[in-house]
């Protein structure tokens, strides 16, 4: 511990702030100099499951030890609750207290494995009094009406998963007043009170938009999306709900598209210009545009769980000259009514197998009659191909190398093709 305490000041406040507040506040016994130090820490994590406290000493230990913290700057105030029945009003006095600090990101996840626990509704004082925030994450929470403008002119970074909502106006407004936001991550929950999920902010550089798989199938709901700067797009849908793309999102370089049932024809239009692009839907028809083209597309990954995945390959492969790396994965399992897929030779290379397309990563690979004859038809017609690389789910040595003998003795049309199997 003496050799501990010799380390500069900044040094030990940096390693308390990796430790839960409980910790922290307990090295003030080590020693003279370790007696005010975790008043300076800049990072919080209150969590009352630690050490089974119980309600009313959690409660009064977050009340003293934020009171007596004096740090300048509070960088996060992290709260892990569920254990305990801590309240709207607890909350509220802790948030008005850490504000005094410059607080710059608040965490409050609400831990409801416990099902005798009540939602705990986050106080009306959270859209207001937190004006330096930069970072803020909800997450199993109930956000009650504003009786006044939200006040969020700092905020960059949003997440709200898993939450409640009195209504769509809450998330105009609430979206509304944050002027310079880059970062949204959404994640609904079933029974979350909105039926129109509406994200039109123009700073907006990364959106993430999830719906629960939990959810029942509702084709009322969904999202209105006016981004015109973002540059990420992460969408995974399983409720079946609507997407309305008013602006077209040209500055898009990145796009996870997971559709389990609506047409994505808006959506994947909107965002021709992406440079890396993944895609899970269950047809190709209406998949985008007719006429579209991905010109600056390089990097493509499809999972093949969906009947549809092998005409969806073709249909974009066709429509992405520039195309350089394709990755195939299954990262779900076929529905048990789904037929299996069908091959379909096109009658026309793609543009990018013959002048662009260096590389193909196939993962989950099961040696498949359709998909031996995909494996076949890039081989022969990719001129530029570098390096396939084939990695198989299966656990049986003599299958793999079967599969590795079959693909081997395919014709290659590039001399300099390598195909390596993992």
């Amino acid at each position: 511990m003496d050799k501990l305490s010799q380390l500069p000041e900044a040094l030990l406040v940096r390693i308390l702030s990796l430790l839960s507040a409980k910790d922290v506040v307990s090295t003030m016994v080590l020693s003279k100099r370790w007696q005010f130090l975790w008043m300076l820490v800049p990072k919080l994590i209150y969590d009352d499951s630690y050490q089974a406290i119980e309600y009313g000493s959690f409660s009064r230990f977050v009340d003293r030890s934020l009171t007596l913290h004096d740090a300048q700057v509070l960088d996060t105030l992290h709260f892990k609750l569920g254990k305990t029945s801590c309240g709207t009003g607890d909350i509220r006095v802790w948030i008005k207290t850490a504000e005094k600090r410059c607080l710059r990101e608040l965490i409050i996840e609400i831990d409801k494995s416990n099902s005798d626990n009540s939602s705990v509704v986050l106080p009306r004082s959270l859209y207001t009094c937190c004006r330096m925030l930069v970072t803020l994450k909800l997450n199993n929470a109930v956000l009650v009406d504003a009786t006044s403008s939200f006040s969020f002119p700092s905020l960059k970074t949003l997440s709200l998963v898993s939450m409640k909502f009195p209504g769509d106006e809450l998330i105009k407004m609430l979206l509304s007043n944050c002027p310079v936001l880059e970062d949204l991550v959404v994640k609904r929950c079933p029974y979350d009170n909105v039926t129109t999920f509406t994200v039109r902010v123009s700073s907006l550089k990364c959106l993430v938009l999830h719906e629960t798989e939990l959810a029942s199938i509702n084709a009322d709901c969904g999202f209105v999306i006016d981004t015109p700067s973002l540059e990420c797009l992460d969408i995974e849908d399983g409720r079946g709900g609507f997407f309305v793309i008013e602006n077209n999102m040209t500055k898009v370089v990145k796009a996870n598209v997971c559709n389990s049932y609506v047409h994505t024809q808006q959506l994947m239009g909107s965002i021709s210009s992406v440079k890396r692009l993944y895609v899970c839907i269950p047809s190709s028809k209406d998949a985008y545009p007719v006429g579209s083209v991905f010109h600056c597309l390089v990097r493509l990954t499809i999972c093949t769980c969906e009947t549809e995945w092998l005409n969806l390959l073709m249909c974009v492969l066709r429509d992405s000259p520039k195309l350089r790396e394709l990755k195939l994965v299954k990262n779900h399992v076929y529905r048990s009514h789904q037929p299996r897929p069908c091959w379909n030779e096109p009658s026309a290379v793609p543009e990018c197998l013959l002048t662009s397309l260096e590389t193909l990563e196939w993962v989950k690979y099961e040696g498949t009659e359709e998909e031996k004859e995909v494996a076949a038809f890039i081989l022969r017609s990719g001129s530029c191909l570098k390096k396939v690389t084939i990695s198989s789910k299966s656990t049986d040595i003599n299958k793999k190398f079967e599969m590795l003998k079959e693909l081997s003795l395919l014709f290659r049309r590039s001399p300099t093709c390598q195909i390596a199997f993992d």
